[in-house]
């Protein structure tokens, strides 16, 4: 009889769904990445999410992201996320965590209550203390490296943080991490070179209180987000 997950279920068998049907996944950060990540695993029938972001859906978000529409500016990102799951997979487990996760917050997470930990956050030292966390757990984490100011998604690959090289995020990660003796950590990072953008001609608004917006477009971040679920439904089904 056919469900939802039917054509899925030719390739990673009932045993599979069974597996991503139990499985608990934590996003940090529902943005042009995390909302991919999200997406595709809502359509691989993972079954119980946890979403971290405290940001809502902006104008400028329309170009490149998943949740964004017109009907949808000024709501929780977490929020439209989660109605999209529900109206994808009405069996699916949805928790919603409307903060921006810092190492101050840490205490008000349970990361062994996650099978799998997903970070798509902007931010150095929220991405450090995620990984810290997810490695400190034993847990399995995927993090989403540079994806602004590129525009060749075809330069984006999978690869360990001590292998990855142009990117200026990578290496800071890979530096940091290092000081705090975690010298692996599974990645998707772009070679491509970041395109430098005029200062001061960027853009006219400020967006995240800060005036160093990257550029971005529809298909970097999208492949990114699509990439690392793959990487994350390869995982679960090992």
């Amino acid at each position: 009889m056919d469900n939802r997950f039917s054509r899925l279920e030719l390739l990673v068998k009932e045993e599979g769904l069974r597996r991503l049907a139990n499985t608990h996944v934590a996003v940090f950060g529902i943005g042009g990445v995390g909302g991919y990540v999200v997406e595709a695993l809502a359509r691989s029938g993972v079954g119980h999410f946890t979403l971290i972001d405290n940001d809502v859906v902006s104008l400028t978000n329309l170009n490149r992201q998943i949740i964004a529409t017109s009907e949808t500016i000024g709501q929780f990102k977490v929020d439209v996320m989660a109605n999209r799951i529900r109206s994808i997979n009405d069996q699916a487990i949805v928790e919603v965590k409307k903060c921006f996760y810092l190492p101050e917050l840490e205490d008000e997470f349970d990361f062994n209550q996650y099978d799998y930990i997903v970070d798509c956050v902007d931010t150095v030292t929220a991405k450090l203390s995620i990984v810290l966390k997810a490695k400190e757990c034993n847990k399995p984490v995927i993090s989403a490296m540079g994806a602004g100011n590129k525009m060749d998604p075809t330069m984006l690959e999978v690869s360990d943080i001590s292998k990855t090289s142009v990117d200026p995020l990578s290496r800071i990660m890979r530096l940091e991490l290092r000081k705090r003796g975690i010298n692996h950590l599974k990645v998707v990072y772009s070679k491509e070179k970041p395109i430098k953008l005029e200062c001061d001609k960027r853009l006219d608004y400020k967006e995240k209180g800060t005036r160093n917006v990257p550029g971005s477009n529809a298909f970097v971040p999208s492949s990114m987000g699509l990439i690392m679920a793959s990487e994350i439904i390869k995982d679960i089904l090992k």
